[in-house]
């Protein structure tokens, strides 16, 4: 019964990682919104465009929630293209994945009809069991930065699902291609 007793213990020595993402903000000069104790949400530039990234501590799985959003909107009548395309570039990824979460305000369409929409949106979930005050924080920043530069990569994807207009194929294809170089 000993041995349990030290397991538990364990988990009370991890500190609320995001005090700890507090300082990342600051040292980026980002303006951030805590929410409550166990959420924080920034609004960032990157080279594509805006994101939005929210963390959320779960205490009770000892686990960081977070995701990033880029600030497009996906129109329900691309939903099943968006979700087949997200399906092939989380094959490509080797952390966290893309998925669409609805979003609460609905657009009014040229004719006059509400259309419910979906934010594409890159999430991981990181178990932080073990660590101690201050140790998840360069995890967390190197976390930020693999997710801004996957919605970098596939910003121009996304971009062309949330236009109402038809797209062909070619267009998705060329979008979906890794580059060499940038501009």
């Amino acid at each position: 019964m000993q041995k349990q007793s030290q397991k538990i213990d364990l988990y009370d020595e991890v500190s609320n990682p995001i005090d700890g993402l507090e300082d990342i903000m600051l040292r980026n000069d980002w303006v951030f919104e805590r929410r409550t104790e166990d959420e924080l949400t920034v609004q960032i530039t990157g080279k594509m465009g805006e994101y939005r990234l929210a963390f959320v501590w779960q205490e009770e799985f000892t686990a960081m929630q977070f995701i990033c959003a880029p600030d497009l909107r996906i129109h329900g009548d691309h939903y099943d293209e968006a979700a087949q395309i997200m399906n092939d570039i989380n094959a490509k990824l080797w952390l966290g994945h893309f998925d669409m979460r609805l979003d609460h305000k609905e657009e009014v369409n040229a004719s006059d009809t509400l259309q419910s929409t979906a934010i594409p949106c890159f999430r991981h979930t990181t178990l932080m069991r073990g660590q101690v005050e201050g140790s998840g924080v360069e995890p967390m920043e190197d976390l930020i930065d693999v997710a801004i530069a996957e919605c970098e990569r596939y910003h121009m994807t996304f971009s062309l699902l949330s236009e109402t207009a038809d797209k062909d194929a070619n267009q998705l294809s060329f979008a979906m291609m890794d580059v060499v170089g940038s501009s």
